[in-house]
C-alpha cells in the first residue's frame, strides 16, 4: 500500500509492506532512509525485504528533500516534522498496537533525537547509527542520547567509519534506558563485509533481520 502524507503545506510518499509468514501482530516499524538514500533504494529494499520475511510490518517513507529529487537533506527539525507525520498517518491508517521508529543512519538519528525529545513510541531501532561524520570523531552526535527513555536496539559495524566502536560505548556510559548494542564484526557503514570475513552480506543482512525479529516481538509482548 502506498499512499501520500501531508507535511505541513507539503506532502511526501509512504509504502506499507505487511510482513509475511508468522507475522508480529498490532505492531509497525516504521523505517526511515539515509541521508544519500530515498525509501526504494538498494539498501533499503534489502532490509525491507529481509525484515518483511521475518513477519515484520513495515512503513517506509521519503523525507521531504528526497521526494523533491534533491540531494541535500533538509534540516534535523524539517526531517523530524515529516517523520512525525508519517508516524501520525500511520497511527490513523494502520492503528498498531506496538509502533518502533528508526531507520538507517540519518534517519535513525532524526528518530533518536524524537525520543529524546519524548515523541511517544515503543522502541527505537538503529541501523549504522551516525556518532560522528567520517573522519571526524571529535564531532560526537551523542548529547541527546541519554534523554531516550524507550527501548533500544542499535547495530553498528566494527568498521564503520561514522561510529568508532570506543567512542560509541563511551557515549553510552551516561545512558540509562534499556540499549541493546549489536556489533557486527568486519561491517562498514553500509553493513558490508570483505571477503577475508569469512561471511557475506547476505549472511550479515540476516543476522540483522533475524536479531531484528526477536527485539521487536519482545516489544510486542511487553505491550501485551
Amino acid at each position: 500500500m502506498t499512499w501520500t502524507v501531508n507535511v505541513g503545506n507539503e506532502t511526501t510518499s509512504a509504502v506499507y509492506d505487511p510482513g509475511e509468514g508468522d507475522v508480529i501482530a498490532n505492531t509497525v516499524f516504521v523505517c526511515a532512509h539515509g541521508a544519500g538514500g530515498n525509501m526504494i533504494d538498494g539498501g533499503m529494499q534489502k532490509t525491507a525485504k529481509a525484515l518483511i520475511e521475518r513477519g515484520i510490518n513495515l512503513v517506509r517513507f521519503n523525507f521531504l528533500y528526497k521526494e523533491k529529487k534533491s540531494g541535500r537533506p533538509d534540516p534535523m527539525p524539517k526531517l523530524q516534522q515529516a517523520f512525525a507525520a508519517v508516524v501520525d498517518s500511520v497511527r490513523s491508517e494502520l492503528n498498531p498496537k506496538t509502533l518502533i521508529i528508526g531507520g538507517r543512519s540519518m534517519g535513525g538519528r532524526a528518530a533518536s533525537m524524537m525520543c529524546a525529545e519524548g515523541y511517544e513510541c515503543d522502541g527505537l531501532l538503529l541501523y549504522a547509527y551516525p556518532l560522528h561524520p567520517a573522519g571526524q570523531p571529535e564531532k560526537l552526535r551523542d548529547a541527546h542520547l541519554p534523554s531516550i527513555k524507550v527501548p533500544v536496539l542499535c547495530f553498528n559495524g566494527t568498521r564503520d567509519a561514522l561510529c568508532n566502536p570506543a567512542l560509541m560505548e563511551k557515549a553510552l556510559e551516561p545512558v540509562t534506558t534499556d540499549w541493546m548494542m549489536h556489533w557486527i564484526e568486519g561491517a562498514d557503514h553500509s553493513f558490508h563485509v570483505l571477503k577475508s570475513s569469512g561471511r557475506n552480506d547476505a549472511q550479515v543482512m540476516a543476522e540483522i533481520a533475524d536479531v531484528s525479529r526477536t527485539w521487536i516481538a519482545e516489544a510486542g509482548r511487553a505491550r501485551m
